[in-house]
């Protein structure tokens, strides 16, 4: 039976049962901090097991993508073991419990018009204590005992050994269905999880039944297809053979399963499959967490490639395999399957420039491992082969382990977070209690939402937290420490974050208390309004008027509805692959991250503003409606790779040109959103582009201040508003040429003036002021508005480096010979300590060398005033003085402070500065002070 006819089957199965289809979850599923990528097929349902939702179905089943790396060594070596598979799943959420999931599995698995599997093939085992289960499989089933095995808390309980080891909350006993091939080890296909305990604290008497009981069971599908193929590993399966021979094809080796290639063949599949699903979710190989764990499987991929004889970029060429191979239960892949095959070109020829230097750095290491007979590979050296070279640790501790070392992962950590580096962990998922919101969960399950069709609303105060609790009552002045004050509602027009909008602010008004709303939240389906209570009272059960700040509420709606419009622009501008990756949406302000690879030019830009101020000048209606999600999908509704739908969904379309599945608050009509203005564009990570842009108020303000910049700058620069990037150029140039000079030790030729007049921005438009603005702002690498800022500090350091070279001109007649003709003796030692006005360190080293090549021996101590606020002292000794154990560092040192600062270094130069030029003569006087006091010692 072919892999996909299983999955097929299952879900039809349990439909036939009463259970909704329930289409997969994202594979990395950020509303849960708990996991980085979905783990297991019950992860989604963590709030329904819980009681913390309003369930509209009791009964589900799904096939769901999951991605672990716990047993990621195992992977390609043993015979069931991947990262990234699929799990069947079916879920009773307080519904049927253990007879009607025993019967089913076991209908399912043998009926002959379901996977027919012969019922002799087939054992089970259930948990050391569970009777019920036991009796179930032996009564109802007619298993024979002898076929049923009892297992301890470690084998057969979810989580393993929770009655003894934890952790505290949602628990309970597991059965295993066991399949028997003709040769080999029996497998594990299905496991049905009962969870009916409530675990609280150390046993004995520690697990509390639940009043409500769940069904969780879980069927690996590639598991199940190997069994039913008659294969000896799920990489033999139809939908994996397939990848296992492209493999074979691109390295152009021949696939042998029990050889090494063969091991690297099965592991590049996995990865490869694994991190095209990721890819397609936009979660791009990067330094953390998600990201990080997607890099570390395509670089293990490559460097099993290398170890094959693969010298060039080979992995992206397998995503069309991987499509093919999944393209029944996935046709989405073959949407982005080119840009999932550019992130992982870039990334393997990123790492294969440094890879072969690594690899070498790596025998380096266990060459001298091998002397001193160490076996432990020290963090330090881990973290430089990391940083350095991009090896990620878990290569390192591959290879080690094969010479038969150890990784020091602590001393690893340690050197990282010295580079200030951090790498996320996947944690598993667990299901418990987080706090106080999931207290108040389970009794208010949702907060109903108003504000898309107003801003107040009448409520009732249902839930108040106070820091880490909750509480009956919030005051005016009650501390409520790090957590804050927190007011949940039963119904509430805040619109809680999410989809990239900001939370909403306002006032919550009760009859003995006003609660100022800083903040609104959302944790799963309530809202949480986040701030303090402002005067009086807010307790449970207060009748209360709920106000959003109106006008930041349409100054949102501008920005987000603005961001569907830009979204349409760059696909127009730059192509379908210019998909969303991120972003924020505040009041008149928006952050845009989208798929690029290259910066998007200028006059892509303008075009990609102008098409975007012509879709809102068009004043097309929008309309947002909830339907069902396939509906909206027909409809061409633009949907987000690794974006969580809700079915039915809300779909918001702006005339023709735009259909977005959103949740977020938006305009009546695009006219309302009065202009887009692009700020800023900019790279955020390889393939990742994000602008910045402006709306309303806020594109006004703008508009204005970037007028006032270019005038200001006219000023500053005495030229015209055209002029000023030229001018700013001469600037620049001359500031160069001037620190060159000064550093040369030579006065400057008399600068020529920059030929132009002063002419303001008022007769040119708003597009040729901002062009103007941006031209000075590439020139001067700031923002826009920042332009003037930075000329006038251009500017003062001219000034100030004309005001030090024109002490320099009168600073000529300084030279080695006129400083030797200040010397003093000091026993035998010639001192000269002298105020060199316009000096810079490279004279003030330079005539010190000089003297002390004339006489010796010889003590230089020169001092030369920098600015208002900065003088700089050098001091130098002969050697025959360093040997006799003179410091020029402990002169220099030991006079500093005389003019607040300080300073050091070698025996023979050193150089120290001060803030307080005023007391350079002071400075003198102990550098003559302290020569003659050494000199006795």
């Amino acid at each position: 039976m072919k892999t996909n006819e299983i999955r097929e089957k299952y879900l039809e199965f349990f439909q036939t049962k009463d259970h909704r289809l329930v289409e997969s979850d994202v594979l990395v599923p950020t509303w849960d901090p708990t996991v980085i990528f979905t783990p297991a097929g019950m992860n989604q349902f963590k709030d329904h097991f819980l009681g913390k939702v309003d369930l509209e179905y009791t009964r589900a089943t799904t096939c769901q993508k999951c991605l672990r790396t716990g047993d990621i060594e195992n992977v390609g070596r043993t015979a069931y073991h991947h990262t990234f598979f699929e799990m069947l799943g079916n879920f009773s959420f307080g519904d049927y419990f253990k007879r009607d999931a025993i019967r089913w599995a076991w209908e399912f698995l043998t009926d002959r018009k379901w996977l027919a599997i012969d019922p002799q093939r087939l054992t089970v085992s259930v948990y050391t204590d569970d009777d019920e289960a036991f009796d179930i499989w032996h009564t109802d089933v007619g298993l024979d005992a002898a076929r049923i095995r009892r297992m301890d808390e470690y084998e057969n309980f979810w989580p393993a050994g929770a009655p003894t080891d934890g952790p505290d909350g949602v628990c309970g006993p597991c059965s295993e269905i066991f399949y028997h091939p003709d040769v080999g080890a029996e497998v594990e296909i299905w496991n049905l999880v009962f969870t009916q305990f409530n675990r609280v604290g150390d046993p004995p008497d520690n697990l509390q039944p639940l009043p409500s009981k769940n069904i969780d069971t879980g069927m690996g599908l590639e598991r199940t297809a190997a069994t039913l193929q008659g294969v000896e590993t799920n990489f033999h399966i139809d939908i994996l053979k397939s990848i296992v021979q492209a493999v074979s094809d691109v390295c152009q080796i021949q696939y042998e399963f029990a050889s090494d290639d063969g091991r690297r063949m099965r592991r590049i599949t996995d990865h490869i499959r694994a991190c095209t699903f990721a890819i397609h979710e936009n979660v791009d190989p990067g330094p953390n967490k998600a990201s990080y764990v997607v890099r570390q499987l395509l670089r293990r991929a490559v460097l099993d490639g290398h170890q094959m004889g693969m010298r060039e970029a080979f992995l992206f060429k397998l995503v069309p395999a991987v499509v093919e191979a999944m393209q029944v239960p996935y046709p989405e892949l073959e949407e982005t399957a080119d840009r999932v095959a550019n992130v992982i070109h870039a990334e393997e020829n990123s790492f294969l420039a440094t890879l072969d230097d690594g690899l070498d750095r790596m025998e380096k290491y266990f060459a001298s491992m091998t002397k001193s007979d160490a076996k432990v590979v020290d963090g330090n050296s881990t973290a430089d082969l990391y940083t350095t070279y991009g090896v990620p640790p878990e290569l390192f501790e591959q290879i080690a382990s094969e010479r038969g070392y150890q990784l020091d992962w602590e001393g690893f950590r340690r050197a990282m977070e010295a580079h200030g580096r951090k790498s996320g962990k996947i944690a598993e998922g667990v299901m418990g209690d987080f706090g106080p919101i999931d207290e108040i969960k389970r009794q208010v399950k949702k907060t109903e939402f108003t504000g898309y069709r107003e801003t107040e609303s009448s409520a009732v105060v249902r839930g108040l937290v106070s820091g880490d609790a909750t509480c009956q009552s919030l005051s005016a002045g009650q501390d409520a420490g790090d957590g804050g004050q927190m007011v949940i509602l039963d119904r509430s027009p805040f619109y809680g974050e999410a989809g990239g909008q900001v939370g909403d602010t306002g006032v919550i008004q009760g009859p003995n208390g006003k609660f100022e709303v800083h903040d609104t939240q959302r944790n799963g389906d309530l809202i949480v309004h986040i701030g303090q209570v402002a005067v009086g009272t807010i307790s449970i059960g207060d009748d209360v008027s709920a106000i959003v700040d109106a006008a930041r509420r349409d100054a949102i709606r501008r920005a987000h509805s603005a961001t569907h419009i830009l979204h349409h622009a760059l696909q127009q501008q730059l192509g379908s692959h210019a998909q969303q990756r991120g972003s924020k949406v505040t009041d008149d302000w928006l952050r845009f991250d989208f798929s690029n690879r290259e910066p998007v030019a200028e006059e892509q830009l303008l075009k990609i503003e102008h098409l975007s101020n012509q879709r809102i000048e068009q004043a097309t209606p929008i309309v947002a409606e909830i339907l069902p999600l396939r509906q909206a999908k027909e409809q061409g509704a633009m949907m987000l790779f690794g974006e969580r739908y809700p079915d039915p969904v809300r779909m918001v379309t702006m005339g023709e040109f735009s259909k977005e599945l959103c949740g977020g608050t938006h305009l009546d009509n695009t006219s309302q959103v009065g202009r887009l203005e692009l700020i800023s564009e900019e790279a955020v990570s390889a393939g990742t582009r994000r602008i910045v842009a402006v709306t309303g108020d806020k594109a006004t303000y703008f508009a204005s201040q970037t007028r006032d910049s270019l005038d200001r700058l006219c000023k500053l620069l005495n030229c015209a508003a055209a002029d000023v990037p030229q001018a700013i150029m001469h600037r620049m140039k001359r500031a160069k040429y001037l620190k060159k000079q000064l550093s040369s030790g030579q006065a400057a030729d008399a600068d020529v003036p920059f030929q132009a007049s002063a002419t303001a921005s008022k007769n040119l438009s708003h597009q040729q002021c901002r062009d103007l603005l941006k031209q000075a702002a590439r020139q001067l690498n700031v923002p826009m508005l920042e332009t003037p800022s930075r000329v006038e500090s251009i500017l003062a350091e001219i000034d100030q480096l004309d005001r030090q070279l024109d002490a320099l001109a009168e600073s000529v007649t300084i030279d080695a010979s006129s400083l030797i003709e200040r010397c003093t003796m000091v026993g035998d030692i010639h001192l000269v300590v002298a105020e060199v006005p316009g000096a810079n360190p490279n004279m003030m080293r330079g005539w010190i060398d000089q003297i002390r090549k004339k006489i010796q021996p010889s003590a230089i101590f020169l001092a030369s005033i920098q600015s208002a606020d900065k003088v700089l002292l050098v001091a130098g000794l002969s050697q025959d003085l360093v040997k006799r154990g003179f410091s020029a560092g402990n002169w220099v040192k030991d006079v500093a402070p005389t003019v607040g600062g300080g300073g050091g270094g070698k025996p023979d130069m050193a150089q120290a500065g001060g803030k307080q030029p005023e007391n350079i003569n002071v400075a003198l006087d102990a550098a003559r002070e302290y020569l003659r006091a050494a000199s006795v010692t």
